[in-house]
């Protein structure tokens, strides 16, 4: 039955009037820009009225929200007011005010179809009922699409310019400073500051993040208390440890402003000095950035989480075996043995004591003879080459098939006019586009990682040489540390009776700094 024989049937099209503005500036007004949307919208209903059309009176009005999701108050009741069969037509002023996203569109167009919704454009006239309309609608979604994310290119780019030029680009400001309500420039808080530099120096001295969270809390001491413009409170609670390994790792308080990996010199002054700047941060690195399961090391198990069953490919656990409540020797078992029965693995249990003792004689012996250094180096340089040739011959498959995409992408819009389904497959492919281009992303990020991550022969000789005078002077928890920074994992293989160590190039490149001021502590 056509539409025009549902109206001489007497049956009506409840019209449901969308509206949206991507910024609060303005609504304060009278007559607003969600006020002439709502106005030219219904004016188009009104020249349907033949053909049964009526404006529903809830007015849907997201003032304030952007078109990129649907985390939109009124989108909300809308959706739920379809899916409860109030409305048979959904009436925007542009296609855009509904979404700016393809994807999410292409479930809106699903959920509408399901519940035969009919949706409509009113300045750009089209009807997704129609063949030309679908297509009008692709063309129209991406567009707006590709205007969105232009727009988040610029802010982007104007932020890392601003960021290189070393100015603050607004947000809540870190204990310590203020913000000029004149220039726009973070300025210091004479009080705060001084709780700051003695932050900084408590964390020296207790060497611990927990001790110094509760040396604060004790004191009565909270983090930085905003309040903002229009009255909502930001901070003012208690300490707690990734609160203050945050402050302790901003580079704000050294004068810098960080934009990704990158630092710039700020146009702010710097509250704590560089010399106790790199004793905090070194202090933060042999520590280790959470501590995880060594922080539960308590038994000073030098390998936990570095060994592994060669032959099963698995780690190996520490534990102890106990007498008369006392404990008689620690060890290290296969955790496959563990859990699937000791015949299942051919290492079972190792003696913890003799492992750690071996290992730490091999890096000895390696320290003392420069051909086993050499060789160490040489090692470092075919591990480091095998990662950046992995990962470049997976760039060139993910560019190979992210190009093979975009031709889908092409060809299915311009199917978009006979094939019904076209706006579901093309958001589906835009998806999947966006997958491919963070994984391209974090690919070319892993290859230049790598690159950077080589080493010289000067850094492995020094790091090796400086290992045995050192070590004997740590204790038990720092020499975990430094064994993490040094060693990225030890293969134990039971049936070869062999032991194999793979160093972490940057530990081997930093850990002659941080060992002499392990030492120094």
């Amino acid at each position: 039955m056509s539409r025009r024989a549902d109206v001489k049937a007497g049956r009506v099209v409840r019209c449901a009037i969308y509206t949206r503005k991507s910024t609060e500036e303005g609504l304060e007004q009278e007559f607003n820009s969600l006020d002439a949307q709502r106005e030219s919208a219904e004016a188009y209903v009104a020249s349907q009225k033949n053909e049964g059309w009526v404006c529903l009176p809830d007015r849907y009005d997201d003032g304030g929200f952007t078109g990129g999701n649907t985390e939109r108050p009124a989108f909300k009741r809308l959706m739920a007011d379809i899916e409860a069969g109030g409305i048979d037509s959904v009436v925007v002023y542009k296609v855009d005010r509904l979404s700016r996203s393809l994807m999410d569109f292409a479930r809106m167009m699903e959920i509408f179809e399901r519940h035969k919704v009919s949706f409509v454009s009113v300045t750009q006239q089209f009807n997704t009922t129609q063949s030309m309309g679908r297509l009008t609608l692709n063309i129209l979604l991406s567009f707006a699409q590709f205007e969105r994310e232009i727009i988040s290119e610029r802010t982007r780019d104007k932020i890392a310019a601003a960021r290189r030029k070393g100015k603050w680009i607004g947000g809540r400001p870190l204990l310590g400073y203020d913000v000029d309500p004149a220039t726009k420039k973070l300025v210091i808080n004479t009080s705060e500051a001084e709780r700051v530099r003695e932050i900084f120096g408590l964390y020296l001295e207790r060497r611990s993040l927990i001790k110094v969270v509760r040396e604060l809390n004790g004191r009565g001491w909270r983090t930085k208390h905003v309040r903002t413009a229009k009255g909502k409170e930001y901070g003012g609670r208690a300490w707690d440890k990734p609160a203050v390994f945050k402050l302790l790792t901003n580079v704000a308080y050294i004068g810098l402003v960080r934009y990704k990996t990158e630092t710039h010199p700020g146009e702010h002054e710097a509250i704590i000095d560089a010399d106790l700047w790199k004793q905090v941060q070194a202090l933060l690195r042999a520590n280790g950035r959470s501590g995880g399961m060594f922080a539960r090391n308590k038994h000073g198990a030098l390998l936990k989480g570095l060994l592994h069953c060669a032959p099963c490919g698995v780690k190996m656990g520490h534990t102890y075996a106990t007498k008369s409540g006392k404990r008689i020797y620690r060890y290290y078992v296969c955790y496959k043995a563990q859990k699937q029965g000791w015949d299942s693995c051919p290492c079972r249990s190792l003696p913890a004591e003799q492992i750690e003792a071996f290992v730490i004689e091999q890096i000895k012996r390696i320290g003392h003879e420069p051909a086993l250094r050499s060789l160490t180096l040489a090692k470092l340089k075919e591990q480091l080459e095998t990662q950046t040739t992995a990962a470049k011959s997976e760039l060139i498959v993910v560019e190979r098939e992210l190009g093979q995409m975009h031709t889908e992408l092409a060809r299915v819009a311009s199917d978009a006019a006979t094939n019904p389904h076209a706006t579901a497959r093309l958001a589906d492919l835009h998806a999947k586009t966006q997958t491919l281009d963070e994984r391209v992303s974090a690919l070319r990020q892993q290859v230049s990682e790598a690159e950077a991550a080589a080493v010289t022969k000067d850094e492995v000789d020094t790091a090796l040489a400086e290992f045995d005078g050192v070590w004997e002077t740590l204790s038990p928890n720092e020499k975990a540390r430094l064994l993490r920074m040094l060693v990225q994992r030890v293969d134990y293989d039971a049936q070869k009776g062999s032991v194999a160590i793979t160093f972490h190039p940057l530990g081997l490149r930093s850990i002659g700094q941080v060992q002499v001021e392990e030492a120094a502590a």
